[in-house]
């Protein structure tokens, strides 16, 4: 069984789809709707566009969303038996397995990042690597540190990052050190993604996302929320809206696939980050990413 698997923010690169662009009609189309969509030349910033103007909030998440659905749609052999994505991934995911339109994805995903953004703005705070150390002890230092400071991204095992107020992700880092962690690494992020403090930008996500018209999709998607496969539009539209406050299960989500049938996991859209956090999760199984850039 395939699995095909999307990656998140932090994957762009400049150049990204332009290949897409310059061979395939359907990806053309696509890329001069998203910039109506958008309101702004978001190919033309993905294709010469500097580092640091693909670190815009405005565009990062767009822009990785876009090179990813693109290439599924314009991939030959797009026959998934299962698909996930790692956090912003997953609006990739269900646009690839026809849960959701091309159009409402990309609003979906463009409201996302302003709302997230937003919600960075309200406080300091940040995220933080943790590697080598068990998940249960980075959630036990978690939890007995004072302030806001959770897991937020189980990648695989002995790489899980913590997110939450600044000052308590700090103090949770001394700990992990003393704990054993090989590194406790402050992540130059734009805020506390995957934590409470994201409640403002759940809120706003929520009413856009009631207002958009799911359905099923033509496979199982393994959301991160709960990191089980879901088909139901309605069970789909809840744990979307959750996950801006809820730990990436990510580990989780890809031995469930594994369990239940993925042998061969394919990565669509920029980088290769999600087949390395594959293999060390389960070097038994096959990794590949879709062709072209």
């Amino acid at each position: 069984m395939k699995a095909f698997v999307f990656p998140g923010q932090g994957a762009q690169f400049t150049g990204m789809g332009k290949n897409l662009y310059d061979h395939s009609t359907i990806a053309r189309e696509m890329f001069e709707q998203a910039n109506q969509i958008l309101g702004f030349d978001i190919s033309k910033i993905m294709f010469e566009g500097s580092a640091e103007e693909q670190k815009q909030t405005k565009v990062t998440q767009p822009a990785v969303f876009l090179h990813s659905v693109i290439l599924a749609k314009t991939l030959e052999n797009f026959t998934p038996d299962k698909v996930a994505g790692h956090s912003l991934g997953e609006f990739s995911a269900l646009v690839a397995a026809g849960a959701v339109s091309f159009e409402s994805g990309l609003d979906l995903v463009h409201k996302r990042a302003m709302a997230m953004q937003r919600a960075c703005e309200l406080q300091p705070s940040t995220m933080a690597a943790i590697l080598g150390l068990e998940d249960e002890i980075v959630e036990k230092i978690c939890a007995e540190t004072d302030g806001i400071v959770v897991p937020a991204n189980y990648n695989c095992p002995g790489q899980l990052v913590i997110s939450g107020e600044t000052h308590a992700v700090e103090a949770a880092c001394e700990k992990m050190k003393e704990a054993g962690a090989r590194r406790a690494l402050i992540l130059s992020v734009g805020g506390a993604f995957h934590s409470p403090l994201m409640k403002p930008a759940e809120e706003e996500l929520a009413e856009a996302i009631h207002q958009t018209d799911f359905k099923k999709p033509v496979c199982p998607v393994y959301q991160n929320v709960s990191a089980t496969a879901e088909t139901n539009p309605d069970e789909i539209k809840k744990n979307l809206i959750t996950q801006l406050t809820s730990s990436v299960k990510w580990t989780q989500s890809v031995r469930n696939m594994i369990k239940e049938g993925a042998v061969e996991f394919i990565e669509v859209g920029p980088g290769n980050t999600l087949q390395g956090l594959v293999r060390k999760i389960d070097p038994g199984v096959s990794t590949s990413t879709a062709a072209s850039s």
